[in-house]
């Protein structure tokens, strides 16, 4: 939640999207209020503007979006995809992220700007994140390279949003195009074109407090029905801090964490003997497609408690020079890559949690073949790093 002064103060419907209620609910004729642009707060727009009376957005950092480009999927093209499952699959598997997209082996400025322009212009049209993980393969790591797909996206956006003014506020000033999260959209930006829709930058005009009946900025006063908080998640890292898990001792792991994770694999946290974490910090399935990181987590854990079980172990824990030797490993990924230039959940830096500023990278920006590669490397070699007795 945001710290605004007067939250628990108003008197008509509010829920945060990460806590959103079992029965449905009705923006229909309704004055509904939505704080936050990121990528939940997109989808969440897209569908209130269908029916509310009136949707005001409170926009503090926009973000670049793309489109999601869903469509039907007829009966032949089903039964085609699931043929085709276990090749799509494999191909995942040695994919950078695990989707099915991989980025093009050319740089942005080995072709020509018609070309260019042309490529940028096909993964727009296309299904999926194919423009930001599809893209140049320096699109990410270049900041020339980068200028160019950003310039690209803000163009569509003035394209798709009619009045110039609002368009520009929709524009991202201070990061590139996919070096933060890159919400998937459906009419997003369409839907400011709308009669019932209205923008509020509210760093231009910030909110002031939540009154009884609406929102109060510095600016102006805004009756709602409904207070849609949009406002985030503590990612990564907020669903095991908010355990009290302990270790030998009684050390707590969030305070071991407090300066950025300290793990090996970025499955066991050093200093919490048999605490095993999948999609855990400084792990590959923390910048991929999930699931299919998962599955590379979890087969490795299984394949690692049967080893215990046959050898009779009963405890295992990193070593300190293994995890930071990992570390260093992760570290030097991520230095190459834009993302860890700017502000956001990827950094650990979250504006709606006071005194979380410390700039450390989350994820693992190496790659799902080469995070597989070195799991397997580690297992073949008797879980080399970690003790075992």
């Amino acid at each position: 939640m945001p710290v605004i002064e007067g939250v628990d103060s108003f008197q008509g419907e509010a829920y945060h999207t990460g806590l959103w209620p079992q029965h449905p609910v009705d923006f229909a004729g309704k004055r509904v209020a939505v704080i936050g642009t990121g990528a939940t707060g997109v989808q969440v727009i897209q569908e209130v503007a269908k029916t509310a009376a009136q949707l005001t957005v409170f926009q503090r950092t926009p973000n670049w979006c793309a489109p999601l480009v869903n469509s039907a999927i007829d009966a032949a093209t089903q039964q085609r995809l699931k043929t085709e499952l276990p090749a799509i699959l494999e191909h995942c598997r040695n994919t950078y992220a695990g989707f099915i997209h991989d980025a093009d082996p050319r740089n942005t400025f080995d072709v020509t700007p018609e070309q260019r322009e042309a490529f940028f212009e096909k993964l727009y049209s296309e299904p999926g994140f194919g423009i930001w993980l599809g893209n140049f393969r320096d699109i990410l790591v270049d900041e020339k390279a980068n200028a160019e797909v950003s310039d690209f996206v803000a163009r569509k956006i003035r394209q798709r949003v009619q009045d110039p003014a609002v368009a520009e506020k929709l524009i991202p000033r201070d990061h590139g195009f996919g070096t933060r999260r890159v919400p998937m959209e459906t009419h997003y930006y369409e839907v400011y074109n709308q009669d019932n829709v209205e923008l509020v930058d509210i760093r231009e005009t910030p909110i002031v407090r939540i009154t009884p009946t609406g929102i109060e900025t510095s600016e102006s006063d805004y009756p709602c029905d409904i207070i849609i908080y949009a406002t985030g998640f503590d990612a990564v890292v907020g669903s095991l801090n908010r355990i009290d898990i302990r270790g030998p001792g009684g050390r707590r792991l969030k305070e071991s964490w407090a300066q950025g994770p300290r793990t090996l694999l970025g499955i066991q946290p050093e200093g919490f003997p048999n605490l095993l974490t999948l999609v855990g910090p400084h792990n590959a399935a923390s910048f991929c497609n999930i699931p299919r990181c998962i599955e590379q987590n979890v087969e490795w854990v299984t394949d690692l408690v049967a080893h215990m079980r046959e050898h009779g172990y009963t405890r295992i824990e990193p070593e300190h020079a293994a995890v930071e030797e990992w570390i260093e490993h992760v570290m030097e990924g991520a230095s190459r890559m834009l993302m860890t230039k700017v502000n956001s959940w990827f950094m650990g830096i979250n504006s709606n949690l006071p005194g979380r500023q410390e700039r450390t990278f989350l994820l693992y920006a190496g790659g799902l073949p080469q995070y597989r590669s070195r799991c397997d490397e580690i297992a073949a070699n008797g879980y080399a790093g970690f003790t075992l007795n």
